[in-house]
């Protein structure tokens, strides 16, 4: 049984620089607050809605980068979604720009021309470069 990649959508993300929370108990904390977000593709696009979106990356003494990402976004025509989604990256070498991330979206809503994603698993694949964008492509899990 193969995995099917169905393209959802381009996710552009500038990201502000870090709020670092150094040695905490479970690792470094760096808190990536995202100044913008553009979501495009066939099936869905759209922008960041509100300010309340955010990475808390949490890094390890090893170097695993763990992403807890929460926002919400506003489809071109008007739908309101939650989108979280939690990934890993390698940051053994430390921030080393480019850095890759690999994620598994999901989202919420309660608008019915989106409800279809209310039932979907989504994967992709993002890289941050050293002026902190950071690009994803994501794929529809089928």
């Amino acid at each position: 049984m193969a995995i099917t990649l169905v393209p959802l959508a381009t996710a552009r993300i500038q990201l502000r620089p870090p709020i670092v929370v150094e040695r905490g108990p479970l690792g470094t904390r760096q808190v990536f607050e995202v100044a913008s977000l553009e979501l495009s593709g066939d099936r869905l696009r759209g922008t960041l809605k509100g300010v309340a979106c955010a990475d808390w990356l949490l890094v390890s003494a090893e170097g695993a980068g763990t992403l807890d990402v929460r926002g919400t976004i506003e489809t071109h025509d008007g739908a309101i979604i939650y989108l979280n989604y939690y990934g890993k990256t390698d940051l053994t070498r430390g921030l080393v720009f480019p850095v890759t991330i690999f994620v598994a979206p999901r989202f919420e809503t309660g608008d019915p021309r989106y409800a279809w994603l209310n039932t979907l698993q989504a994967v992709g694949k993002g890289i941050v470069d050293e002026n902190l964008v950071l690009t994803y492509e994501w794929y529809e899990l089928a």
